[in-house]
């Protein structure tokens, strides 16, 4: 049965997205932000950047929400540092997840058609 390797990147990703998606939790509920969770990790080959993928409960806050993220980037960064057994904790960039968005509004979308199609019959 042949085993896939995993590559460092892959459980590096694992490990940021727990440790920071506890961080995220605890900044929205410290600095009275809207909701978020870390929905993706993708690490560099390098290990030097992480672009962190999040979400919001509110999406027309999301830009708030990653503004605040992006100023307490350095502290979550500084916190991993202590938490995580790494030589060098990699940059931290944040970025909006509006995948989930986007399907939430193909399925309106496709509801919305159906619901017509069914009052034409």
């Amino acid at each position: 049965m042949p085993q896939r390797s995993y590559h460092r990147t892959d459980r590096v990703n694992a490990e940021l997205r727990r440790e920071v998606g506890t961080l995220v939790h605890a900044a929205t509920r410290d600095h009275a932000l809207p909701q978020a969770s870390v929905v993706d990790v993708e690490v560099s080959r390098e290990l030097d950047v992480a672009t962190v993928w999040i979400t919001a409960l509110q999406p027309e806050r999301s830009a708030e929400v990653v503004k605040a993220l992006k100023l307490l980037a350095k502290e979550f960064r500084y916190q991993l540092a202590h938490s995580m057994r790494m030589r060098r904790v990699p940059e931290l960039r944040f970025k909006y997840d509006d995948s989930i968005d986007k399907g939430e509004r193909i399925e309106a979308l496709l509801r919305g058609g159906t619901d017509s199609e069914s009052k034409d019959a």
